[in-house]
């Protein structure tokens, strides 16, 4: 982190941790208003070598508004990668010069989202009818930063959803020199769908992007959409390079997050309990109420730690209803925790 110019905060990280170099054989997607910094604490937690990736970012926000208040991150978060939203090329390479200078892992370049919002500034889905405006956006991104710069997409949008159009999409794009690609295995339906439909409807067609990496196996391809289970990332990884988890991560974080490091990074440790985990979060929960944070902002990323434990629901709940008041702190996290069987 650029120490000049972002905060320092309380680091609960072990230092060691911190790899030389990143691996994205397991990550947790960029969700926008979930994946916080918050949140990002909260699940290197569970493991240390899970890619942890930002919500997108725009140029604008960057580069006109409080660039600041976008970059910040705890020390604890690495591996963690910046996701940004553009297409301007010059404007992209002045920002991933950007997550450079603040320590970021890897910059990444947003061509999945699907709402009208970004649709109207040439973010997101849409650009994948621009394929050479997307290779020069990835092109001036690398000129300008010595990380690792990253695309992620979809198979496709609208009627431009064959699997030609996503080989032709490929093919330009790796003309930039990048070389890993995140697929989100569904097209995005820009007139008729809603973001949050877009995640559920259009049918995922994981095939699509075996296919892919069996046309470049010099390229990265990891595998994105409708991923729940370890089970499932075994099968996934029999035929790509990585996996990339969304929902189910933020929503059920134990199941997934915890063997992580033990299933594909041969670290020899037990796995932390979920009660460990709710326990190690409570210093950097002191730190950000001392900023000034409201609890249950901070504390909310925690909702589903407990999923289909005994008290699991009563956790939510005393939370949900009681982390809003004004003087709620610790104590009242620590009173939500108290309703969780200890088996």
């Amino acid at each position: 982190m650029n120490s000049a110019q972002a905060p320092q905060r309380l680091d609960i990280s072990n230092p060691s941790s911190t790899p030389d170099s990143i691996s994205r054989r397991f990550s947790v997607a960029p969700m926008m208003d979930w994946t916080t910094s918050d949140c990002r604490v909260f699940h290197r937690l569970f493991s240390d070598h899970t890619l942890l990736y930002t919500e997108m970012v725009t140029t604008g926000a960057l580069i006109h508004g409080d660039a600041a208040r976008h970059l910040d991150y705890h020390a604890s978060e690495h591996p963690v990668a910046l996701q940004l939203g553009g297409s301007n090329p010059s404007e992209l390479a002045q920002c991933a010069r950007m997550a450079e200078e603040w320590g970021y892992d890897e910059v990444n370049l947003n061509v999945g989202c699907p709402s009208d919002r970004v649709q109207n500034n040439m973010i997101g889905a849409c650009l994948m009818a621009h394929p050479q405006l997307v290779a020069e956006c990835l092109g001036e991104m690398r000129a300008a930063a010595g990380i690792p710069v990253t695309v992620k997409h979809r198979l496709g949008i609208d009627d431009l959803d064959s699997f030609e159009h996503l080989h032709q999409f490929v093919e330009t794009v790796r003309q930039s020199g990048c070389t890993s690609f995140t697929i989100h295995a569904r097209k995005a339906i820009l007139q008729g769908l809603s973001p949050k439909e877009n995640r559920d409807i259009p049918p995922l067609i994981y095939d699509h992007v075996y296919r892919i990496k069996a046309l470049y196996p010099e390229l990265e391809i990891i595998i994105n959409g409708g991923i729940k289970t370890l089970a499932e990332c075994d099968q996934h990884l029999e035929r790509v390079d990585g996996v990339m988890i969304g929902r189910e991560a933020y929503q059920n974080p134990w199941p997934l997050l915890s063997e992580v490091d033990q299933r594909y990074f041969g670290i020899d440790r037990p796995a932390r309990s979920r009660m460990d985990i709710a326990e190690a979060f409570i210093p950097y929960l002191e730190q950000r109420l001392a900023e000034g944070a409201p609890l249950y902002a901070v504390a909310k990323h925690l909702l589903g730690l407990f999923h289909g434990q005994r008290g699991g629901k009563q956790f939510r709940r005393y939370l949900s209803e009681n982390g809003h008041a004004r003087e709620a702190g610790v104590d009242t996290f620590r009173a939500a925790l108290a309703l969780v069987a200890q088996d």
